[in-house]
């Protein structure tokens, strides 16, 4: 399915950025179409850069891009790609999920990067696709959305509908629906573009490995660890974690002040209010919900533990994150963007 409807074969995007998106995501998905065209000698893709009301807007960085038009000016396109980025929770606003539904109908195929997932969920347009997020609000997405069919995967490309966990993710899903037009050979050449020495599947994992972002390569530690990260709403029991890892309760106390200069019950709350402190700032989950959702037995335990831990109270957590200052309330710098954008200017991997 290639969804052509441009001149000759032609594909056009449009990439519908909303406040505060992510500039490295949006690149990544940009860029591989610019050089696909360069690389083939003429025009394969064409794309739009959009904004619910065509006025300019600022990125998480701070950077401030000058559309080509709004949302209800792109006339036909084969894509439409939400990019969202940070505080993606306020920005509901029902005139551009009317937009996104009337592009569904369209034939249009809908996609996502990072929290993108956001808007088509609230419009219904996941409901029966598999999709993902940003592991960051992967949580988070599944309280609010039990009823889709969410993976943690890298991508997700399921007939008219794609979701990216951004970052350079973005990147390979579109090398991706590149192979997919015109093949993998003009895909692995864009690939070596970017100096990307592997196009990677949807089945590679968003995270780096337990032993990447830990420093550790000690294998029964990290297999306790990922126990921990896998069971947060029902805590297993130290003596349990022990056993399933083979070791003695003494050993794994050992491993853990050795490698990690705490206890195990230390570590596995740290994991577990972390875990709440997403919740709290992503979802509208009243807190004694979250407590619950994160092994806790009531919420005045959690609270205590929360306040002795991040030095506020959850509800104090809850109202900073709503009272957070907009991007574009510090000095930008302004970067214009039509079609031949090409920025080096890359905020953080989301």
């Amino acid at each position: 399915m290639t969804g052509a409807r441009g001149r000759e074969g032609q594909q056009t995007f449009g990439f519908l950025l909303l406040p505060q998106f992510s500039m490295l995501a949006f690149s990544s998905a940009v860029e591989p179409l610019r050089s696909a065209n360069r690389l083939a000698g003429k025009t394969l893709y064409d794309w739009r850069i959009l904004t619910a009301d065509g006025r300019p807007i600022h990125s998480s960085s701070r950077m401030h891009l000058l559309p080509d038009g709004g949302l209800d000016d792109c006339g036909r396109l084969d894509f439409l790609i939400v990019v969202a980025g940070l505080a993606v929770q306020r920005l509901r606003e029902p005139a551009v999920i009317a937009a996104l539904r009337r592009q569904a109908r369209s034939g249009c195929r809908l996609g996502a990067l990072s929290t993108g997932s956001y808007l088509l969920a609230w419009a219904g347009l996941l409901d029966g696709f598999r999709c993902t997020v940003h592991w960051e609000n992967l949580d988070a997405f599944r309280e609010d959305f039990p009823d889709l069919d969410i993976t943690g995967e890298l991508f997700e490309i399921d007939g008219a509908r794609l979701t990216c966990s951004g970052g350079t993710a973005s990147l390979d899903m579109m090398l991706s629906l590149i192979a997919e037009s015109h093949g993998r050979d003009l895909a692995a050449q864009v690939a070596e573009q970017f100096i990307h020495e592997r196009i990677r599947d949807t089945h590679d994992h968003q995270r780096m490995s337990l032993q990447g972002r830990l420093g550790i390569s000690h294998p029964k530690l990290l297999q306790v660890i990922g126990l921990m990260e896998a069971n947060l709403e029902e805590p297993l029991a130290r003596a349990e974690l022990a056993r399933r890892a083979g070791l003695s309760t003494r050993q794994l106390e050992r491993l853990f002040r050795r490698y990690l200069g705490r206890t195990p019950t230390r570590y596995y709350l740290e994991l577990r209010l972390h875990r709440a402190r997403a919740l709290l700032t992503q979802t509208a989950m009243s807190i004694l919900n979250v407590a619950l959702a994160c092994g806790f037995v009531s919420a005045s335990h959690f609270s205590k533990c929360y306040r002795e831990f991040f030095h506020r109270m959850p509800r104090e957590e809850r109202q900073q994150s709503a009272r957070q200052p907009a991007a574009g309330d510090a000095p930008e710098a302004s970067v214009t963007a039509p079609n031949g954008l090409s920025s080096g200017d890359l905020d953080r991997a989301r």
